[in-house]
């Protein structure tokens, strides 16, 4: 399960690879932990840390090697829309707490209920859909530029 959400994030198979054993070595390390629910543990942070190496990389520069970008480039159907895509969500998230980008791919992406997107953040029902509410204004703002 995490390897697939690891991946499902990632796009990349050895990143995913070691981002997956570095949610077990942070698991392992922590003092404290909710056992009460293990699968929304793992989950949580394996979203979290792969969030976090893709911001990282965002962050420093850091891209795929020419060949791998070459290849994704070439299996894109339509790139002109996927960079503007990928201009109006960095200028909707720009403008949101970070959480926000997790609440959003849990509850967007992954299909989570708002009732479970709430736990794995540790927010209110109400919240989670305060933020959604955020996101989504921001974006129609955006889209009538």
């Amino acid at each position: 399960m995490v390897l697939r959400r690891c991946r499902s994030l990632l796009r990349d198979e050895a990143e995913a690879c070691d981002v997956m054993q570095e949610v077990f070595v942070r698991i392992l390390t922590r003092d404290s932990l909710d056992l009460e629910t293990p699968s929304s543990l793992l989950w949580n942070v394996a979203t979290r840390l792969c969030l976090n190496r893709i911001r990282d990389k965002a962050r420093h520069g850091i891209s795929d090697s020419s060949e791998a970008l070459l290849e994704r480039i070439a299996c894109l159907e339509n790139t002109a829309s996927d960079c503007e895509n990928q201009n109006l969500l960095s200028k909707i998230f720009s403008k949101e707490p970070e959480s926000s980008r997790t609440i959003a791919v849990l509850h967007l992406i992954d299909g989570m209920t708002l009732e479970e997107t709430a736990r794995e953040v540790g927010m209110s029902v109400s919240g989670v859909r305060k933020r959604l509410r955020s996101l989504r204004s921001t974006f129609v703002e955006l889209e009538a530029l």
